[in-house]
């Protein structure tokens, strides 16, 4: 089993990477924010994948674009609690691979800072959301495949259901985390 370490903060590791952390904001399947504190961390194994991936991306002359890296499981269970399906969100009572740190979901930005088509968005919970779907345009499914080969090359797996989601493939074996930041109780609103 892998050690567990500090998380390195992304932000100040990596100052030019675009990170815009969708659970900081309603722009995720709560429809409001669940992060109190906009931290993106990651496991130092992740990390190291992850400047490996910011590499091969800048060879295309493109940039990611980070929309959730570490997850503290509070967030987990009210993730859960808005879409309990375990094809798109895992039960808290399991423990989501964001919760060890070595998971990120991302997505690629052109060199003049346009996010890329991906054919469906972040956090859309259906079948246009798998990596391979007949109904996601080809230049979509296009960008799909160069963000699955950025990510690979950084040493990170992709999953079928969710497009942007990435993992180290022995993301599970790595422990659960105690939550590193404050999330909003459930019953927030803005």
């Amino acid at each position: 089993m892998p050690e567990e370490s500090q998380l390195i903060d992304v932000a100040k590791t990596f100052p030019t990477l675009h990170i815009d952390l969708k659970y900081a904001t309603a722009d995720n399947i709560t429809g409001r924010p669940i992060y109190q504190h906009a931290a993106c961390l990651l496991h130092t194994d992740a990390a190291t994948g992850l400047a490996k991936a910011i590499g091969i991306a800048a060879l295309a002359g493109l940039k990611l674009v980070v929309y959730d890296a570490y997850r503290p499981q509070q967030a987990q269970s009210q993730l859960w609690d808005a879409c309990p399906n375990p094809e798109y969100v895992v039960d808290v009572a399991i423990g989501s691979n964001h919760s060890r740190g070595t998971a990120i979901d991302v997505t690629l930005m052109d060199e003049h800072d346009n996010v890329l088509d991906m054919g469906a968005g972040f956090d859309e919970m259906h079948d246009r959301s798998h990596a391979w779907h007949p109904s996601v345009p080809p230049e979509a499914q296009r960008n799909r495949l160069l963000l699955n080969a950025v990510m690979y090359g950084g040493g990170f797996v992709g999953i079928s259901s969710e497009w942007w989601h990435f993992e180290l493939p022995n993301a599970a074996s790595y422990p659960l985390l105690d939550d590193q930041f404050a999330c909003y109780p459930t019953t927030h609103s803005l």
